[in-house]
């Protein structure tokens, strides 16, 4: 009988939470089930969010037939990939920043506990077992809510001294020129090409004749049937996101960008912005460098957090 590995794997954001198992047999891609998600309720503080996560395991765990691995957890803030500690949590999850979360989870259920970024885990993920499976060096950027990254170098992703590396959404970009962003510095990429930054625009631009409650996809599809207000709230967004991405490969000259999150499934204008803006700042030798959609989808960080417990996903993490 062919051995199969299991992790319950979390995954911790500022809406919701997603629970699974994840089974792992040589030879085969990683396979999810038992999976559930239920809201953070975030807005209830640190402690309620660390008892739903705690909860959510416990499912998993009561429901797995065969013995479990460990537990990977992928999480919204900045982590202590050694201690599993949340060590900084923006306003989205008020009171998550200072948890003991891979510590709280190890008392729970004695069992080991690996605790990573929810865009470093969501990068693992990709690079080990989608996209850019295969490849030695990738480059994953996620654009949704906000805008994060992470470089893959032979299935160890790059952290950094401070556990801050792949913030691609605070590169400054030409289209962000003056323009704040809510970490504090001026000209960031985040504000002006994540979702929220292109419906704010948007709106903006269009005044009076904004559709209603409108969202990323409904002006995506208003910009590719000709509404100019929307055309150019997705040309800012794509052509930002172009000119960091070729700025970005050529300093690290991967095999590919992997593109995922709810933006990078935007129209026409958005994707031929973002060729444009690569256009203008990539280098001819990298200029052939395949930007790909990520094949993972919400999977992506569960199985990224899964795989960090059987082989760490930090160089510097033994």
């Amino acid at each position: 009988m062919t051995d199969i590995a299991q992790v319950v794997a979390l995954d911790i954001g500022g809406t919701k939470i997603a629970s699974a198992l994840v089974s792992f047999e040589e030879g085969k891609k990683p396979q999810v089930s038992l999976y559930e998600k239920v809201p953070t309720g975030a807005e209830q503080g640190g402690k309620h969010t660390l008892q739903v996560a705690l909860d959510s395991a416990q499912r998993v765990i009561d429901a797995a037939s065969d013995q479990i691995a460990g537990i990977g957890v992928s999480s919204g803030g900045v982590i202590d990939p050694k201690t599993g500690d949340v060590t900084y949590a923006n306003e989205m999850m008020p009171g998550w920043g200072g948890t003991h979360l891979g510590q709280e989870l190890r008392n729970r259920f004695n069992l080991p506990v690996r605790v990573m970024n929810d865009v470093h885990a969501h990068a693992f993920g990709e690079a080990m077992w989608g996209a850019g499976s295969g490849k030695e060096y990738s480059l994953v950027c996620a654009v949704g809510t906000g805008i994060g990254g992470a470089f893959v170098d032979h299935g160890h992703i790059l952290l950094g001294a401070h556990s801050q590396a792949g913030h691609i959404g605070h590169v400054a970009c030409t289209d962000a020129k003056g323009i704040p962003c809510n970490c504090g510095a001026i000209g960031h990429l985040e504000p002006i090409a994540c979702g929220p930054g292109i419906i704010s625009y948007y709106e903006e631009l269009a005044g009076d004749k904004a559709m209603p409650n409108a969202d990323g996809k409904t002006i995506s599809e208003a910009a590719d049937r000709g509404d100019q207000a929307a055309i150019e709230a997705e040309h800012r967004s794509g052509h930002a996101l172009g000119e960091v991405l070729g700025s970005q490969v050529n300093m690290f000259d991967p095999n590919c960008v992997i593109l995922s999150g709810s933006v990078a499934k935007s129209g026409r204008v958005w994707h031929d912005a973002l060729k444009e803006g690569w256009a203008e700042t990539v280098m001819p030798p990298v200029a052939n460098t395949p930007i790909m959609q990520g094949t993972l989808g919400d999977n992506a960080p569960l199985i990224g957090a899964a795989q960090n417990v059987l082989r760490s996903a930090y160089i510097d993490i033994q």
